[in-house]
């Protein structure tokens, strides 16, 4: 710890600072009873323009994205900017789904995704499917969080795990207290931090450097040096597929997570919505030039603590910066985890009490039990992420959070494709969503990644001469395992139809509600139109 005394006095001040906001969350917009779900899980659905703007960014722009996308771009070159094209498509896609979600969801009271399938198409099985598949792909993504205050916590000379267990110990108590308020508070320091230390690095760095021309110069002789034919500071034929897809793959998966919806929920209008997506695009810029990040340190010459990539970036910063401002960025890292950490174990928390401890053991729960719910499971959520990082070794993490993409991509039929037809039955829809599960790890189990000494789940390209064809390019293994997804569910759906199955009674297709409650100018909104 010699030598970073400045560096660690300034992150743990910022650390408490903000640590204090989220106990003092619990009164900031204090509704009469927190004691509900729709209050402590969704802030009482009225977060506007602003507060939706910082919380949903906080979500989706993680700590481990400012630390694992430079470090992709480090290692492999262009193929790390997937991160750019898929934020970017991703708005336009989610615009009008989204609007639909909280429009549906406001109405009948949906507090997760499952919610909304249980309703749409009368099937607790189909809703308890959905549930867990939000819970087994969350789950890591947590876990994941904690790797990013690691990388942060190792370049300040601090080993152990004691420190990561104190930092979630807090995390768990003002969540516990004070529910999605907290991430939304911390949520407007935690942006501006970043934004700081992204646009001082982009200036300051590349001036220290001799230019832009110097950092390009130099990464391009790295990557011409190594005989893997997929890196390089620009796309090649080897991993242009793989690039589109999973750009593509990733934005169809972004907000199907519930936590992403978590956020979007708890806006209080369709407008807060629209004038959000139209807007988080801007984070995309920011992305970029984080993950420019990953050019300079090749420039720097920054080598990982060990074999531990994921130090990269907080080595460059150790390396270029004057040693207070480097506690400040550490600390924007270390926040950054905690506003994503604290939404998603809500958000897990929410669809167990929801889908599972309502549907199957306590049918009669009334808004208090479901809040004290939440509020346990939440705890034994963040628990068992600490476990993740305890006892597994933090690669696994991240291929778990790999597979979590793949796994989440499957409930997008029933989720997404659900709001605008409801043509495929309940059975099609666990049919398809079996198969394509099965197909996604089976085909994760066949990648190796001979760099890291592994012959299974070693990365996400899965290489197209596996399916016979005479071609050395891969594919994004979450985009295949979607198709097979939707053809089983087609042919599933005319099946069960073919043989007259019943299939569940629409509770959303009453055409009593409206887009925007209280607001005349807003039409009314009949999913039954959409059969």
């Amino acid at each position: 710890m010699s030598g970073h005394t400045t560096e660690l006095v300034v992150f743990a001040v910022l650390f408490l600072v903000v640590s204090g906001m989220g106990f003092v969350a619990a009164r900031w917009r204090r509704p009469q009873n927190i004691e509900s779900l729709h209050e402590w899980g969704l802030g009482g659905r009225n977060f506007g323009s602003w507060i939706t703007w910082f919380l949903v960014g906080g979500d989706l722009y993680t700590a481990y994205t400012f630390v694992a996308v430079p470090a992709l771009v480090f290692g492999a070159g262009a193929i790390g900017f997937y991160a750019l094209p898929y934020t970017v498509v991703v708005y336009p896609l989610v615009f009008l789904v989204l609007a639909r979600m909280w429009s549906v969801s406001h109405v009948h009271g949906f507090v997760t995704p499952a919610d909304f399938v249980r309703a749409r198409f009368g099937s607790p099985t189909l809703a308890l499917v959905i549930a867990l598949t939000g819970l087994v792909a969350t789950m890591p993504y947590i876990a994941l969080q904690l790797v990013g205050i690691e990388a942060v916590l190792k370049s300040m000379g601090i080993t152990g795990h004691l420190p990561i267990i104190i930092a979630f110990a807090i995390l768990a108590a003002y969540t516990y207290q004070s529910g999605l308020r907290a991430p939304a508070l911390i949520a407007f320091v935690k942006d501006t931090l970043i934004y700081i230390v992204i646009l001082a690095a982009v200036i300051y760095i590349p001036a220290k450097l001799g230019g832009w021309g110097t950092i390009f110069d130099a990464a391009q002789a790295k990557f011409d040096a190594t005989p893997v034919k997929t890196d390089g500071i620009t796309l090649n034929a080897a991993n242009q597929l793989q690039y589109i897809t999973l750009a593509f793959g990733s934005a169809l998966a972004l907000f199907l997570y519930p936590h992403s919806l978590t956020g979007v929920l708890a806006s209080k209008n369709r407008g807060v919505i629209k004038r959000n997506m139209a807007a988080l695009p801007a984070y995309s810029f920011l992305l970029g030039l984080i993950a420019l990040l990953g050019f300079m340190a090749i420039a720097a010459g920054t080598k990982p603590i060990g074999t531990d990539t994921n130090t990269i970036i907080p080595r460059l910063f150790d390396q270029m910066f004057p040693d207070w401002f480097t506690g400040v960025a550490y600390a924007a890292v270390g926040i950054g985890a905690l506003v994503p950490a604290a939404i998603m174990s809500i958000a897990a928390a929410n669809l167990f009490t929801r889908n599972i401890y309502r549907e199957y053991l306590n049918k009669q729960a009334t808004d208090a039990q479901e809040a004290k719910v939440s509020k346990l499971v939440s705890l034994v959520v963040k628990v068992g992420a600490v476990l993740c990082i305890l006892l597994l070794d933090p690669q696994f993490s991240i291929d778990l959070q790999l597979i979590g993409g793949v796994i989440i991509l499957q409930t997008l039929p029933s989720v997404a494709l659900g709001l605008y037809t409801r043509w495929f039955h309940r059975g099609g829809l666990i049919t398809g969503w079996a198969a394509g599960l099965a197909a996604g790890v089976w085909m994760l189990y066949l990648i190796p990644n001979p760099a890291k000494g592994k012959a299974h789940f070693g990365g996400s390209a899965f290489a197209l001469e596996k399916l016979g064809l005479d071609t050395p390019m891969t594919v994004y293994a979450g985009f295949l395992a979607l198709a097979v997804n939707l053809v089983v569910s087609v042919l599933a759906t005319l099946a069960f139809r073919a043989a007259k199955v019943a299939d569940g009674e629409d509770a959303t297709s009453r055409g009593d509600y409206f887009a925007d409650e209280g607001d005349p100018r807003v039409k009314e909104l009949d999913l039954s139109a959409s059969h």
